[in-house]
């Protein structure tokens, strides 16, 4: 029987943390203990660390930690990031305060990966997906699109800190695809340029293709490629495409040599192609009997990139197209959090209550299909295409469009081009200010706090408390003056 002790320690900053010293969970490098208040982990480096491993972790609780969250709004960073509070040390080893995971982020009681972490190696790979992950811990469209969208604007924030992850992966991520809540975890290898080099080149699958083309290399030879910003961007968009396709943008089915570590270095490195590249199919997935636990998600025919519309199929082009080898042309994060906000306005939910993903982006046709689960739309539907002023007199294409089903909302970020839902933003813009009803075989828009809304077409206001019917070629005026928004409304009728 293990020898169970109480250890109570100072922490460098001066705080109290106590722990029952019992055989630890292990992660990678460290030795983890829950503090007894169950609200932390003490986690101790099994090797000693030397003194730029130090100066790293002193700069990750103090300076960088103190950048990101006590600035105005550094609250809202709390869910984003497992962020270390403290250094401790005992018995001649250094360790990390951290705190403890939410309860989203473990499976739940009664499914055969019980208390298991959400990492998100469970729901990035169709045959985890299909094997192992309970059916209500699968997650709709919807949830995945808002974990994306969660990551983006994560790495966003660490790279306007002047700060590179180097590790991005689903190991070092936390998902939800219930509520679509991400978190990066284990940070404390954070890279800054000039400062503190990578202490790794990264995890297999996303380490981008410049480092593994030039891995042979000494460390020190100016041409050998390390982990850094654009290698973080390039690891990004593996990861949303990981989570909303469930395989693997560059690994086809191309052979390169029988040796498996040749394939690797050529299927990854210099050699890397994009599996659904629309001007190269020499990668392409070949569908094989025996790849039924993959299915649907191996099958580029039946869910080919694009059905994620025409924002995110651009982006995902300049990733793994023109971007690929050429770090420079790849999307920031921020492109990524910009274009998947107007991705979800594209979502429709799918009629059908045994549909997979419950919601898709909705097709520009006009015969509109889920492609999951095969269901046709049927019905009217409004459309609103946004236009914004910003002279306050002409309006220009906002090339962003709203998708309509019942009690969908209109949110402030969509009445004035000018505001945008990110961290910044004050509680009181996060409130919807109207929204759609199908009432009595009809359409209508509800007005709850615009003060502006006009009905352009016919040259009438519509208060607080009214509502419109929207048909054919209304013009709807959201917002007046600078950045307010006109919508031009459709109808697809099936």
């Amino acid at each position: 029987m293990a020898i169970m002790s109480q250890v109570t320690i100072t922490t460098v900053s001066g705080s109290s943390v106590s722990f029952v010293e019992k055989e630890p969970m292990q992660g990678g490098l460290k030795d983890v203990y829950f503090t007894n208040d169950r609200r932390h982990v003490v986690a101790f480096y099994r090797q000693p660390l030397d003194f730029v491993g130090l100066e790293r972790l002193e700069k990750l609780v103090t300076t960088y930690r103190k950048g990101i969250f006590e600035r105005e709004g550094g609250e809202y960073w709390k869910k984003y990031f497992c962020w270390p509070e403290d250094i401790i040390k005992y018995n001649n080893k250094v360790g990390l305060l951290v705190p403890v995971y939410q309860p989203y982020y473990f499976f739940p009681k009664g499914c055969d990966i019980e208390g298991a972490e959400k990492e998100g190696k469970w729901f990035a790979s169709g045959k985890n997906l299909n094997r192992f992950v309970p059916h209500e811990e699968k997650g709709n469209l919807l949830g995945y699109l808002r974990i994306c969208l969660h990551l983006s604007r994560a790495v966003r924030r660490l790279h306007a800190a002047g700060l590179a992850h180097s590790d991005l992966s689903y190991r070092n991520c936390l998902v939800d695809p219930r509520s679509g809540n991400a978190c990066i975890i284990d940070i404390d290898g954070l890279v800054v340029p000039g400062m503190f080099p990578p202490d790794v080149v990264g995890t297999p699958d996303f380490i981008a293709p410049e480092v593994v083309a030039t891995m042979h290399l000494d460390r020190e030879d100016p041409k050998r490629k390390l982990p850094c910003r654009e290698t973080d961007q390039h690891a990004l968009a593996v990861l949303i495409y990981l989570y909303l396709f469930h395989r693997h943008p560059l690994r086809g089915s191309k052979v390169y040599d029988k040796d498996n570590a040749i394939q690797e270095q050529m299927e990854m490195g210099d050699k890397a192609t994009f599996i659904e590249n629309p001007h190269d199919r020499s990668n392409r997935l070949k569908v094989k009997p025996e790849d039924k636990d993959f299915m649907p998600w191996i099958d580029t025919d039946k869910l080919p990139y694009t059905i994620m519309g025409p924002y995110l199929k651009e982006l995902f082009d300049k990733a793994f197209v023109t971007g690929l080898h050429s770090p420079s042309e790849r999307p920031i994060a921020d492109d990524w959090e910009k274009d998947l906000v107007k991705t979800i306005d594209l979502l429709q939910p799918c009629d059908n209550p045994n549909c997979s993903k419950g919601w898709y982006v909705f097709p520009n046709t006009k015969k509109p299909v889920c492609p999951y689960c095969g269901a046709k739309f049927k019905g009217q539907l409004p459309i609103l295409d946004f236009y914004s002023t910003r002279d306050g007199a002409k309006f220009a294409t906002d090339n962003h469009r709203l998708m309509v089903y019942n009690n969908q909302y209109i949110y402030p970020w969509h009445v004035d081009r000018n505001i945008f839902p990110d961290e910044k933003l004050p509680d009181e813009l996060r409130k919807p200010v109207a929204y759609f009803s199908f009432h009595k075989g009809k359409w209508i828009l509800v007005n709850q706090l615009l003060d502006d809304l006009t009905d352009v077409t016919n040259n009438r206001p519509i208060p607080k408390g009214k509502h419109i019917e929207m048909v054919q070629d209304l013009k709807l005026l959201l917002k007046a003056g600078k950045g307010g928004r006109l919508v031009f409304v459709s109808l697809v009728s099936v």
